[in-house]
């Protein structure tokens, strides 16, 4: 009889637990709300590619890469540019290695060596000045490969609080017009990012660098678009 009792006040007070949780969770109220925030910034990191190759004068003489070489990077010193900001992205028949270089040459004395650099200039105007300094001849392209900025990550850590406090403008919002008030945060999704960094528009059709370099083709007219920065976050307010 003693063991039919203790079972059945085991069994009573699980009854009674499960309630009181079944109750707390029926007079827990929350709201979910999402929150939002964008922004727009103009680059001022733009990374330039330049292409440069040997080339012969019209007497013939071939202007060693070496040489092009020097000149462009005097050229960029001369702009201001520091050493960091520009890095050596590609050979074309020569590696730095004098040695295959020279043995190559031998077989084919028309061989030409080319290097591709990256920049990174700040503003329209610094690329424009880097392009007055090239080489006409040595220039085989250039062209905008990414664009970025200096502060991006800052600014998106200033997004992410923009729209937790929007996210908490809503909910109070929302909660208002039923007469209520919104207490703490209970659930907070990481905020998630929707980014677009787009490639410069040209305003012009497709340009050469050696046409541009040669004063052949227009001044060069870049609208870049800006970059745009989007955060969105799911928080659950409980309701008071």
């Amino acid at each position: 009889m003693k063991k039919i009792f203790l079972a059945l006040s085991a069994s009573l007070c699980l009854l009674i637990a499960n309630a009181q949780t079944y109750d707390n969770t029926i007079k827990q109220r929350t709201i979910n709300v999402n929150g939002h925030s964008e922004l727009e910034i103009t680059p001022d990191e733009i990374y330039v590619q330049i292409e440069l190759s040997e080339y012969n004068k019209k007497n013939g003489d071939k202007v060693d890469i070496e040489i092009i070489r020097n000149q462009f990077l005097t050229a960029v010193k001369s702009m201001g540019i520091a050493d960091t900001d520009v890095v050596v992205q590609g050979y074309a028949g020569w590696d730095g290695n004098y040695w295959w270089y020279n043995k190559n040459k031998k077989k084919n004395p028309d061989l030409k060596a080319g290097i591709t650099y990256q920049v990174k200039v700040k503003t329209v105007d610094d690329m424009d000045k880097l392009v007055d300094k090239l080489d006409d001849q040595a220039t085989q392209n250039f062209y905008i490969s990414n664009t970025s900025h200096s502060r991006i990550d800052s600014i998106k850590r200033e997004l992410k609080l923009q729209a937790l406090k929007n996210a908490k403008d809503e909910a109070a919002s929302l909660a208002a017009a039923y007469g209520d008030t919104v207490g703490k945060a209970l659930i907070i999704n990481d905020p998630n990012e929707s980014s677009d960094y787009p490639r410069p528009m040209y305003k012009a059709s497709a340009m050469l660098a050696s046409d541009a370099v040669n004063g052949t083709a227009p001044p060069m007219n870049v609208d870049f678009k800006k970059i745009k920065i989007e955060m969105n976050v799911n928080v659950t307010f409980e309701l008071k």
